[in-house]
């Protein structure tokens, strides 16, 4: 893809299709009839056909153009590109303005932008494809000053970012395809699910703990105790030691592997849970929060198959739960809509 400025042409409009097929009329009709009126209607709507095309040329020049895409891109999700247009050269202001990643995507209009002035926008985009994204133009169009013709613009920008695996909606159904759910009862009091003891009520205990069945048959106020869950972790092993994806099937079966591993560490980190990601060739050790959530994704963004072996990926974490994904293992049923 080019990256210089350039102009694309000009495209007639609707109106200006209409336009252009009544000044042939009536310049059609005044040669037949040699009626001087006719002859300047003909004319002057001629003249501004030319003063059309002129001004729609000079309206898209002399603009700034910035980029800049949100925090998180996720593959198969829309999302929206910053804008911001700046006037940076000319006298006059800038009308009708169209702004587009492509000649085919619905475009961003800025109505009115003044001279050295500023106007923000969104243009919506939607990508399939995981990995590293780069936009290198972008491209401009003119409805001023009549609308009967559009005159494009290339306009070179720089901008990379990094697009995230697909995220399914399916999450609670992949982790429970890894045994104990990643929680382990503590035998201590805390707040975990897990029944640890009956006991009176003390002051400053919540009553939200009253057991009302024990309560009811002791007479008494029964506060429930809980044991505390240690231990909340999750191993995912994505084994991407699947060599050459010669056929589409396959190379979508791995795509969709990547995309089961980023849902399962979303989800996981979302309720607490400490998560390691085992790969063939990168060991992301144990953690939470946003930043092991951003360190996840990142690396299955930009993850790519490796040459093949033949053995499993193995992996031993005593009492941890794994979610193991490969070519050869086969998802449980349902796991995925």
């Amino acid at each position: 893809m080019q990256r210089r400025n350039g102009p694309e042409g000009i495209r007639v409009t609707r109106v200006g299709l209409v336009y252009i097929l009544l000044t042939l009329l009536i310049g059609l009709a005044a040669t037949n009839t040699g009626n001087n009126a006719l002859y300047m209607v003909a004319s002057a709507m001629l003249g501004a056909l030319v003063i059309s095309g002129l001004l729609s040329r000079a309206n898209v020049r002399g603009l700034g153009l910035e980029l800049k895409a949100p925090g998180e891109v996720f593959a198969g999700r829309p999302f929206h590109l910053r804008l911001k247009a700046i006037h940076l050269r000319g006298w006059l202001p800038r009308w009708a303005v169209l702004v587009s990643i492509s000649r085919q995507a619905t475009p961003r209009l800025i109505p009115y932008l003044g001279r050295h002035g500023i106007a923000r926008g969104d243009l919506p985009l939607l990508l399939q494809q995981r990995g590293r994204h780069r936009i290198d133009v972008v491209h401009l169009a003119s409805l001023f000053p009549f609308g009967f013709l559009r005159k494009g613009l290339r306009q070179a920008v720089e901008l990379e970012f990094l697009v995230y695996p697909q995220i399914f909606d399916s999450g609670p159904a992949l982790l429970e395809r890894a045994a104990h759910a990643g929680a382990r009862p503590s035998s201590l009091p805390g707040r975990g699910h897990e029944l640890l003891s009956l006991r009176e009520f003390r002051p400053g205990d919540d009553p939200r703990h009253i057991h009302w069945k024990q309560t009811a048959r002791t007479g008494e106020l029964i506060v429930i105790r809980h044991e505390a869950e240690t231990g909340r972790r999750l191993t995912i092993v994505l084994d991407n030691a699947v060599g050459e994806l010669g056929d589409e099937a396959r190379a979508a079966r791995f795509e969709r592997l990547v995309s089961e591993a980023a849902t399962a560490a979303v989800h996981a980190l979302a309720r607490g849970t400490a998560v390691e990601l085992i790969t063939r060739d990168q060991h992301i050790p144990f953690a939470g929060g946003a930043l092991q959530r951003q360190r996840i994704l990142e690396t299955l963004a930009l993850i790519q198959p490796a040459s093949g072996t033949g053995q499993p990926l193995a992996v031993e974490r005593r009492g941890v739960p794994q979610l193991r994904l490969g070519l050869e293992i086969e998802p449980a049923a349902g796991a995925l809509a």
